[in-house]
């Protein structure tokens, strides 16, 4: 009885889930993703894993001066092994999708330097926060704070505290652009290419509570089922959180493992000029 009970539940569970993954009739299908989308995606995570190096190697020095205990050199090796993970995973990319596994590495990367420099300051360890809305590679956001693009909406943002303070002072944030014709625009402009380059920086944090939920939206819409781009399912976008589980990861990887299915089946996103970046409007 109890036998025939487990299995009902679990037939249960699986038409539930397979019914949340059919597209609903009449659903716009997400455009398809070209090899030139792919360039696009794996330069910006070259770029950042370039900076994130450049980073340990002038931090490098800083370590080796101060006194270091256990703990600090623990967080030290993570933020190494981080490097090295996400060098490995750019090595890796053959379709856009691919690219989260970089960014989640040096998502968990830097929040190890930001432990590093909080050790050998004396400080309190920093919060695990989702990366800065405006360039996740200034590291952990340490406050929340309104914010509007020229002509739209205020929508709430986790920022660092470098940018924090330049708004405070009225000026403008530092943003990460990407390229687009012949100029640079916000990565969050820069089309559907960019979505899982974000997804691998944001979407660890969607069931943290730390993630305003305009982010949550564009981030995790990110499902790309055209033709010739599978969608993530829940194995490929728990691999990404698993794998910055592994390199010390406690949020940004657990959570984003437990999150993968939903991270999959969320579907059809309009990242693409992050669209209205899961509400935010332009």
């Amino acid at each position: 009885m109890e036998l025939l009970l487990l299995v009902g539940i679990a037939v249960l569970v699986w038409m539930v889930v397979r019914s949340a993954r059919q597209p609903s009739v009449g659903a716009q299908r997400p455009p398809q993703l070209s090899a030139a989308d792919l360039q696009a995606a794996r330069s910006a995570a070259e770029e950042d894993v370039t900076r994130f190096g450049e980073e340990l190697q002038r931090l490098d020095l800083d370590v080796q001066l101060a006194h270091t205990d256990e703990a600090m050199m623990q967080d030290w090796q993570r933020a190494l092994d981080s490097y090295e993970s996400a060098k490995r995973s750019l090595s890796m990319v053959q379709r856009p999708e691919d690219v989260r596994h970089v960014t989640s590495a040096l998502e968990d990367g830097r929040y190890a330097v930001a432990c590093v420099r909080a050790r050998r300051e004396g400080k309190p360890l920093p919060t695990r926060r989702p990366p800065c809305f405006f360039n996740p590679a200034h590291g952990p956001s340490t406050t929340d704070v309104q914010w509007a693009p020229p002509g739209g909406q205020p929508r709430q943002v986790p920022v660092c505290a470098a940018d924090a303070d330049r708004l405070a002072q009225g000026a403008e944030p530092d943003v990460r652009t990407v390229p687009q014709g012949a100029g640079r625009v916000p990565y969050w402009q820069g089309g559907p290419a960019y979505s899982p380059w974000a997804m691998g920086y944001f979407s660890g944090f969607a069931m943290s509570g730390l993630l305003p939920g305009m982010l949550i939206g564009g981030v995790l819409a990110s499902s790309w089922d055209a033709e010739g781009y599978a969608p993530a399912d829940a194995g490929d976008t728990g691999d990404a959180g698993g794998d910055a589980g592994d390199t010390g990861g406690d949020t940004g990887g657990d959570t984003g493992g437990d999150f993968g299915d939903a991270g999959g089946d969320f579907g059809g996103g309009d990242f693409g000029g992050f669209g209205d970046f899961g509400g935010f409007d332009f």
